[in-house]
């Protein structure tokens, strides 16, 4: 062993042994415990930075530690290959998105590996590689067959420099994220996947995580967004077609002014045709974003189509309007307006000189006062004829009841979750496995042609996809016929949303998964939380302390000078821990050590007498001490507790506690004395009392006397300093 440690000398060595010994390489061993712990696959772009070192060291303590519990651990790694940014590499660098990849992959599969973390390497996947992609194209066309994959065109985010559909997460104030270019809304054909039908069943099983945190669960159920309303069909006047809202607030219906439709809406392209103010306007809008979010928030524009529907309960006209706010794929595309219950809906008609109509009182029964906002609270239903006096859920059925009665309503669940748009426009991505004929019929490549390769050598002008560009390579057949290959590629969310599971299996070529290693490695492990559980309980005790010595009043001074025994070696114990805890964080880094001298500081202050007023002024100082120790770690409830201990001033300008010099050194020591391991006193002895004298000031202690008559010691345990326990029979 070297006398100095020369972490250059040694990490290579080690690491060559790792290597060579296959240390991290597991295999299904059903007769050992499994622990799969899953790092996120890493972007190839170029070179590791600090996040990734941050996140990898996470999983690699607790790979180890689980590991040096026994169990048999799979900590996998591979590359989320498939992107946009390498297109732009590729250009930027005259080359192509593939050699760019390969070479970074091998730069950060290196930088990992001098790193040291124990990844099982034989199981790294690549995701732009076709015996990957392959089983995603596989299951796609089982979903195709299954009902679950179509194609429509659709409004999408467009970056007209990178030519290609955007997320909404991913436009920034209305540009690009990536190129700062000023998005588009456009019209494409895309494929999606039907996610929609499984809304209730996410739903239902959201109630089952009983691990979650419940500000998660409820994020998942906004996200679904699960309503219950009514489809209302609406006669356009003078004309055969009609037109379609959807409503969650029927009980309104007979406060509706006017109809929102959106700006790809059919009537609202019907009236543009003839005019041209209405298409410009449409085409405005088709730059705006589609994100809800968005369109809460911004401002609301619309313009009159001319068009009039006949409301079906009244007979009253109601004109039609494009919003700029109202989306194409949420609901129906078209909304009937309430202004008088619906603060957009008012907010639009206070800036167009619409009408303003309340129907529903407000809880004490007067009129709602419409001057200034919309009263969007349920409550009795008036200026509704019939249903009159109705409260929401009365009104809201017999609305709906008369709506079904007459033909145009119909009962409807809708959800705000959107089916999962997976086309791209782009090269650098697994090809969509579908093919068009020439009779126009869209059929799935059969499994025995698959994976369907993407052609890596290519040539990028940075304007269109090569796949696009080069007619031969669409070009196929289909059982003899003529077909045409899908030219857009996956979302490169596909990749990534199923690697954890491959990982069981890399090599597997019979299927997408090998049933008996996905039994055994799925699911993924969680990491425990006890360790944050365990910090939660430690503040709540400081918390209980505190507020249990400041019920008692304000504290005096400490008089030092007239301290017994007992409180001299607390006050020795309070001011060796604030030592500890400043060598710990400054000097030495290590955090864990200092909550740790916080925590044993905590349980002796918590058995600490509280009799007399010297003993409160010096519980006093320790939790004033504790709380400006703790403040780094935990300051919003140190924040708190520093105010309620009389604190002056903010915290976030309080000095670090200094350690007493004076007090550190112990003239008295504290010994807790047992019999038979039952805690029977404790003594105060001076600093060097040997075990004899603790002996004969414990025998002069009354409980210890009394449970020491008439029997023999038999076994004399001292920790000296700390404990006596006398055994006896």
């Amino acid at each position: 062993m070297q006398e100095l440690y020369r972490p250059e000398e040694i990490e290579s060595t080690v690491q060559q042994h790792w290597h060579e010994n296959d240390t991290f390489k597991v295999t299904e061993d059903p007769c050992k415990e499994k622990y799969y712990c899953l790092s996120m696959l890493p972007y190839p772009s170029g070179r590791l930075h600090m996040g990734h070192v941050r996140n990898y060291t996470i999983g690699d303590v607790i790979a180890r530690y689980q590991r040096m519990l026994g169990k048999n651990v799979l900590q996998p790694i591979g590359w989320d290959a498939f992107g946009l940014p390498a297109e732009g590499a590729a250009v930027k660098n005259n080359t192509a998105p593939a050699p760019w990849t390969y070479a970074n992959i091998d730069y950060m599969k290196n930088q990992l590996k001098l790193l040291g973390f124990g990844y099982d390497w034989s199981r790294e996947v690549t995701t732009c590689r076709p015996d990957y992609y392959r089983w995603e194209q596989w299951f796609f066309t089982r979903l195709y067959e299954k009902g679950l994959v179509y194609k429509k065109t659709s409004a999408v985010n467009w970056c007209p420099q990178d030519q290609t559909v955007l997320a909404n997460e991913q436009v920034i104030d209305g540009c690009c994220w990536r190129c700062d270019t000023k998005v588009e809304r456009k019209e494409i054909p895309q494929w999606f996947v039907k996610i929609t039908a499984y809304a209730d069943p996410l739903l239902y099983y959201l109630d089952k995580l009983e691990s979650w945190p419940e500000q998660v669960k409820t994020m998942q159920r906004n996200w679904i967004g699960r309503s219950e309303g009514v489809e209302i069909t609406f006669k356009v006047a003078d004309s055969e077609e009609t037109l379609t809202v959807y409503t969650t607030r029927p009980d309104t219906f007979m406060g509706t002014i006017y109809v929102s439709v959106a700006a790809g809406h059919p009537l609202s392209l019907q009236a543009a045709a003839s005019n041209p103010a209405l298409a410009d306007f449409i085409q405005e809008c088709r730059t705006t974003k589609v994100a809800e979010a968005d369109m809460a928030t911004m401002d609301k524009k619309g313009m009159a189509t001319g068009l009039h529907v006949v409301h079906p309960l009244t007979g009253e006209m109601l004109p039609v309007w494009v919003a700029n706010f109202v989306l194409m794929d949420y609901g129906t595309g078209a909304v009937m307006a309430v202004p008088g219950h619906d603060q957009r809906d008012f907010e639009f008609a206070r800036k167009y000189d619409l009408p303003v109509k309340p129907v529903i009182r407000n809880a004490d029964g007067s009129e709602p006062d419409l001057s200034a906002q919309a009263m969007t609270e349920k409550g009795v239903l008036f200026n509704s004829g019939e249903f009159d006096g109705l409260d929401f859920q009365a009104g809201f059925n017999a609305v709906a009841d008369a709506l079904v009665a007459q033909g145009v309503g119909e009962r409807k669940v809708n959800y705000r979750l959107r089916d999962w748009g997976v086309s791209r426009q782009r090269y650098w991505g697994a090809p969509i496995p579908m093919m068009t004929l020439e009779n126009g019929i869209v059929v799935p490549t059969p499994e025995d042609r698959l994976p369907v390769v993407l052609p890596e050598d290519v040539v990028m002008d940075g304007i269109s996809s090569p796949l696009k560009a080069d007619p031969d390579w669409a070009k196929t057949t289909y059982h003899g016929q003529p077909a045409l290959r899908e030219t857009d590629t996956f979302d490169t969310f596909m990749e990534s949303s199923w690697y954890y599971a491959r990982y069981t299996c890399p090599d597997y070529d019979r299927g997408m998964l090998d049933p008996a290693a996905a039994n055994y490695w799925l699911p993924v492990d969680e990491w425990q939380e006890s360790s944050v559980e365990g910090t939660h309980r430690f503040l709540k005790r400081v918390w209980k302390l505190a507020y249990e010595h400041t019920q008692q009043g304000p504290a005096g001074a400490l008089d030092i000078s007239a301290m017994n025994d007992v409180q001299k070696a607390l006050r020795h114990e309070v001011h060796k821990t604030i030592a500890k805890v400043t060598d710990d964080i400054g000097r030495r880094q290590t955090f864990n050590t200092a909550i740790a001298a916080i925590m044993e500081l905590m349980n002796k202050l918590a058995r600490a007498p509280q009799q007399t007023g010297q003993d409160r002024a010096l519980l006093q100082e320790a939790l004033v001490a504790v709380v400006r120790m703790l403040y780094p770690f935990t300051p919003h409830a140190c924040f708190t507790l520093w105010w309620a201990l009389g604190g002056e001033g903010d915290i976030d300008n309080a000095p670090w506690p200094v350690a007493d010099e004076a007090a550190m050194v112990a003239k008295t020591k504290l010994v807790v004395i047992q019999v038979n391991g039952k805690l029977r006193g404790r003594i105060t002895v001076p600093a060097d009392a040997d075990e004899a004298l603790v002996r004969e000031r414990a025998s002069q202690e009354h409980l210890v006397a009394k449970h020491l008559e008439g029997t023999t010691v038999r076994k004399v345990i001292y920790v000296p300093g700390k404990l006596l326990n006398l055994v006896v029979g």
